[in-house]
């Protein structure tokens, strides 16, 4: 690469409410244009008929915006490799990095793919739109061609590496930082059990209520169940046990939370429970450790690798494990505030400059990945 080094990330995921993906997209944005090279031209890349980029957070950053539908574009992208970046924005890149583990199709950038999670390869079911049409079948082929591999844990790069067969050499682990909140004081008074995350199968809400059912079985005392975040068409049998005993009244759906509420939704949780059957990081863990709320997660995926010693890891798929997990939580204050205090602790391993240092770093790699390559391999792409 030259002196000047043209970089477009992949926008898309963060084009609505940005939770997930959407959010350490945002995020780790925002730490590379802090760490940058003097020389780097950051832009965004969005595609939608009628969503547009809303530049709060973004002044930094140049935005490509194309009035192409997204479900359209990804099958493009996806299937056919076409049309290239180069072709649908008029412009050239040194770098493309696309925000999921498909390629976005160039004749000439260096090109890294991010990969979040393999559940979709284990549990397809448990998938919709997308994801699970393409990428299961497509996704080691993409993988071996991208010149990168950005994982957002040490445990989804092992699978990455162990599953698809990327060399670890080809990937680079860049984990959510902490968000910038404050600590609070204390315990709330009138606490409640807190879920964050979709409304989704991989997520185990039916585990979570079950749980939650038993423990109400055994301390009708125990504080409601709040569960924060979008809804899916799977999520409709869950909605319908909220409004029926023993959850009436007792549990309730909050719904999508804004960015601007989620810091308090935290502060006033007296635990956080993400009973996952898989995640690839579990950003709600890291966000409730930050204002010190204890944790309850499931032994699965990188969730030990996020909580560490900081909380109380749970079998998914017995809910009695979940409901004694959250009655210890709830009842023994001195385990809850140990916990806590843990977590708190913990936070400090966790920082979006130092992920946007070892992105920066990824590119200057998958540059020379790509320089190395044979031309027969790189005219593939054209």
């Amino acid at each position: 690469m030259g002196d000047t080094v043209r970089i477009l990330i992949d926008y898309r995921p963060a084009l609505r409410q940005r939770s997930g993906v959407g959010e350490y997209i945002f995020q780790l944005l925002r730490a590379l244009v802090d760490v940058k090279a003097s020389g780097d031209e950051i832009a965004v890349f969005s595609s939608s008929w009628k969503d547009r980029v809303d530049p709060a957070g973004l002044e930094s950053v140049r935005v490509v915006d194309r009035r192409v539908p997204v479900r359209l574009l990804a099958r493009l992208w996806h299937r056919h490799e076409w049309p290239t970046v180069e072709s649908l924005t008029r412009e050239s890149f040194d770098i493309v990095h696309s925000a999921n583990p498909m390629l976005v199709p160039s004749r000439q950038a260096a090109q890294i793919v991010t990969v979040y999670d393999l559940d979709f390869l284990n549990h397809p079911e448990r998938t919709r739109a997308e994801i699970r049409r393409d990428y299961a079948e497509l996704v080691q082929q993409h993988t071996l061609r991208a010149d990168h591999v950005i994982a957002i844990s040490a445990y989804t790069a092992g699978e990455v590496h162990q599953r698809l067969g990327v060399p670890m050499s080809r990937i680079t682990v860049c984990r959510p930082g902490a968000p910038e909140w404050q600590p609070r004081e204390g315990p709330p008074t009138d606490g409640y059990i807190l879920f964050v995350g979709t409304l989704e199968p991989r997520k185990n809400i039916g585990g979570l209520l079950e749980g939650y059912a038993r423990l109400l079985a055994r301390r009708p005392d125990a504080p409601r169940l709040i569960l924060a975040g979008r809804t899916q068409p799977e999520s409709k049998p869950w909605l319908e046990a909220l409004a029926k005993p023993p959850l009436a009244g007792r549990a309730s759906h909050l719904g999508y939370v804004a960015d601007s509420e989620r810091e308090a939704l935290y502060k006033g949780a007296s635990v956080l429970v993400l009973p996952s059957f898989n995640e690839g990081f579990g950003l709600p863990v890291l966000e409730a450790m930050t204002v010190g709320v204890p944790v309850i997660a499931s032994n699965r995926g990188a969730l030990p690798e996020v909580l560490g010693d900081a909380g109380l890891l749970v079998e998914p798929e017995d809910p009695d494990s979940i409901a004694g997990a959250l009655e210890r939580m709830l009842f023994e204050p001195r385990l809850a505030t140990l916990l806590a205090a843990r977590g708190l602790r913990r936070t400090r391993l966790f920082d979006w400059t130092s992920s946007a240092r070892a992105l920066r770093a990824a590119y200057d790699e998958a540059a020379a990945f790509r320089a190395r390559r044979s031309p027969a391999s790189l005219a593939d792409r054209s």
